[in-house]
């Protein structure tokens, strides 16, 4: 078998990478987004995270963190899992053909099988390369299958930013200087089935798209929303699709969030955690009689498709990905060790007039903050919220991020809601840490003047200087 020469030594990339780290931020000023550098140093989240190992961060100082963000939900399984690695380097020692793109891949229909095995109401499978080209293919799919052209989504949804997607992102600050966007798209209220009724009523809406849990504020359905939603999306004959991109493979402690509501949609769009972290995969489950309307004949068998889709890497990747999951009970673990968190979370609201709210299902987690009753706390909330609303969130995230080593973020713009979006593998240490760092950061907030309260002063003085200078 006749193979191309060794690399040379420059391709040893971690190395590489080890060699070039001091130049990070400067390379990403040149080359890349400087914006996203200025937010990483004005926030003091430019630590420089060289490892990664489950759900743990290692900065270039040796300093660990432990890691609530999961690449917006990538990391189910946590980074660099060994069973992942191994199924890549199987394939790449198997010399596999790989998009030869005038055969069928072997590997994408073993992962077709197992996805199929998951949700046995769907039938078939496309794949894609992103959360949002999956959503852009059940886009085109619906209008296919049904001949009709409108879609509708809800408010503070979150489906991706390609122009399909963006149009239904339920955030005007995503949307705003990308217009016109696609015409026939309409927003309704989340959680509101009169809404839906009133927009499906004439009869000529392809689909209705929807996030059994927002992503975006971890907003949550009430218990008859979603299957509401079915029963009418099946009356007016608009299609149901779950968008569970950022819920599904067990993040939500079912395998499926829709599993907790009891519903079939007539497509789920899946990706983040499928990838194992390593190889980015996106998939479109639907309902046979969809892709037969849309692959209807052999002249049409490539209407739609993807060139890297179905490449050996990714789903290899994703094959060892839903192993993991079952083989380490991962989506047992994230239904007890979410309930367990909450639970804690839950027990200090009596003592925490700030705290208002923590909701979620399994490892996707919403801790809501808002205004308190106590005079010198109402004045300084109220002031950070005039400068820049949902201000008091990241004066939440910088603390425990700095003195406590949690990473998290917020939970969309304008909302006081820290997202806890962790790997399925938490510990029970890593639970006593996140409770523990949760607990002295919202008590620090409850002390004015104090160091939360100067965090959030200097951020607002930030904020002021940029919006002047916009």
């Amino acid at each position: 078998m006749n193979h191309m020469a060794p690399p040379p030594d420059g391709a040893d990339l971690g190395a590489l990478a080890a060699q070039r780290e001091p130049e990070r931020y400067a390379l990403h000023n040149r080359y890349l987004n400087e914006q996203m550098v200025r937010v990483l140093q004005t926030i003091g989240y430019d630590v420089g995270f060289t490892h990664g190992v489950g759900q743990y961060l290692t900065d270039r100082a040796g300093a660990r963190y432990l890691d609530l963000l999961s690449g917006w939900g990538v990391f189910a399984i946590g980074r660099n899992h060994p069973a992942v690695r191994a199924s890549l380097e199987s394939v790449l020692a198997a010399d596999l053909p790989n998009l030869v793109q005038m055969d069928v891949p072997v590997l994408a229909g073993v992962l077709a099988e197992k996805l199929i095995a998951r949700a046995p109401w769907l039938d078939k499978v496309f794949f894609a390369n992103s959360g949002a080209e999956s959503v852009e293919a059940a886009m085109k799919f619906a209008r296919s299958a049904t001949g009709r052209n409108r879609i509708v989504h809800c408010d503070h949804a979150f489906h991706g930013l390609t122009y399909g997607a963006l149009s239904m992102n339920g955030d005007a600050t995503f949307r705003d200087g990308f217009g016109p966007l696609l015409p026939s798209v309409s927003e309704i209220p989340f959680n509101d089935l009169a809404a839906l009724e009133a927009a499906l009523r004439h009869r000529d809406v392809a689909a209705f798209f929807v996030e059994p849990i927002q992503g975006k504020g971890v907003n949550m359905p009430a218990d008859d929303y979603l299957k509401g939603a079915q029963d009418l999306c099946r009356k007016y004959g608009a299609l149901f699709v779950a968008d569970e991109i950022q819920t599904g493979l067990g993040r939500t402690g079912k395998f499926l969030a829709v599993e907790h509501w009891g519903v079939e949609p007539d497509m789920i769009l899946l990706s983040k955690a499928l990838s194992g972290g390593h190889v980015p995969v996106g998939a479109v489950l639907a309902r046979k009689w969809i892709f037969e309307k849309v692959f209807n004949r052999m002249d049409r068998a490539v209407v739609h498709g993807s060139t890297f889709a179905k490449n050996d890497l990714g789903m290899a990747a994703a094959i060892a990905t839903l192993d993991v999951i079952d083989a380490e009970g991962l989506v047992e673990n994230a239904a007890r060790r979410g309930e367990d968190i909450m639970r804690a979370l839950r027990a200090m609201a009596p003592r925490y007039e700030l705290l208002k709210d923590v909701r979620g299902k399994g490892l996707m987690i919403g801790v809501e903050f808002g205004a308190p009753k106590s005079l010198k706390l109402k004045a300084a909330f109220a002031m950070l919220e005039t400068v820049n609303a949902g201000l008091f969130s990241q004066i939440i995230t910088i603390p425990l991020f700095k003195d406590h080593k949690i990473l998290c973020q917020v939970a969309g713009h304008g909302a006081n809601i820290v997202k806890l979006l962790p790997p399925l593998n938490l510990n029970d240490e890593d639970v006593a840490w996140i409770v523990r760092a949760f607990d002295a950061v919202i008590a620090d907030a409850h002390r004015v003047p104090g160091a939360v309260w100067s965090l959030g002063k200097t951020l607002a003085e930030h904020a002021l200087k940029a919006r002047a200078g916009a």
